[in-house]
Formats: C-alpha cells, sequence, structure tokens
C-alpha cells in the first residue's frame, strides 16, 4: 500500500492546547473528527451517528467505557462500511459509540466546528500511522 497523506487542522483550545482535526467520510457524508492518541479506539457521537444515517448498526454493549474522565460512561458498538479517511478506504470497522455532547459543546462555545467522533490507536496502529505536526499532516500507510 502506498502512504497516504491526510491533512491535520489545528484547532486552538483557547490557551489550554490544541486538538488536530482530520476529515472523514461515511454514508456519503462528510465529517470532521479529532486524532487523538490516548484513545484506544475509534468512537462515534451516538446522536451524530443516528443523525447522519437512522439505520446505523448501532449495537448496545453491557460493558461501560473508561476514559474520556469516566469509567461509567454506557457505551454501544457499531460495525460502519466504507469509512474513508481521504484517500484510505477502511471497507469495514467496529466502533465504539459514546455520548461525545459534551466536548461538542465545548468547541461550539470556543467557535470550533462539532465533530463526529475521534479516530482512535486502533486506525493509527493498524495503518503505521506518522503524524507530522509540523507540516500538520496525517500519514498513513
Amino acid at each position: 500500500m502506498n502512504k497516504i497523506s491526510v491533512p491535520l487542522h489545528m484547532i486552538d483550545l483557547h490557551k489550554d492546547g490544541f486538538h488536530p482535526l482530520l476529515d472523514i467520510t461515511l454514508f456519503n457524508k462528510p465529517f470532521k473528527v479529532v486524532l487523538d492518541t490516548g484513545a484506544s479506539r475509534t468512537a462515534f457521537d451516538h446522536e451524530l451517528l443516528l443523525a447522519a444515517n437512522e439505520d446505523a448498526p448501532i449495537i448496545a454493549s453491557e460493558r461501560l467505557s473508561t476514559g474520556l474522565g469516566t469509567n461509567t460512561m454506557q457505551s454501544a458498538t457499531a460495525i460502519i462500511n466504507n469509512v474513508w479517511i481521504g484517500e484510505l478506504l477502511i471497507d469495514e470497522i467496529e466502533v465504539a459509540v459514546l455520548d461525545l455532547s459534551t466536548i461538542n459543546i465545548a468547541y461550539r462555545e470556543l467557535g470550533h466546528p462539532e465533530v463526529l467522533g475521534v479516530i482512535g490507536s486502533d486506525i493509527l496502529v493498524k495503518y503505521k500511522a506518522v503524524i507530522d505536526f509540523g507540516k500538520k499532516v496525517l500519514v498513513l500507510k
């Protein structure tokens, strides 16, 4: 597989650091997501996923998710087909489905775009990701 370069958009969290965002496509619709090296799995927001596709195959989980400052967050999963990250097509991926509304509320208050969720280390490891903050690019292979 050739190297695929995906532009990163750095957003300023107003004296609280930065988040790298990237564009993805699923259900033939464009979305912004956070590139999160600290996330073990890719996760999408429950409400936004249903708004994008009311038939999204969301499966409830007995397990509570850890991270995002809690270990008691209800979670679900979904198998998503045809996710594009730049020129990379991921035919099928299982993602965590969580309530990420607090992230989008904070982003709106800071004047940033809404995000569908986070791209986590499951994708970053599988596709041998290299993040170049100087060039503002994510390289996948």
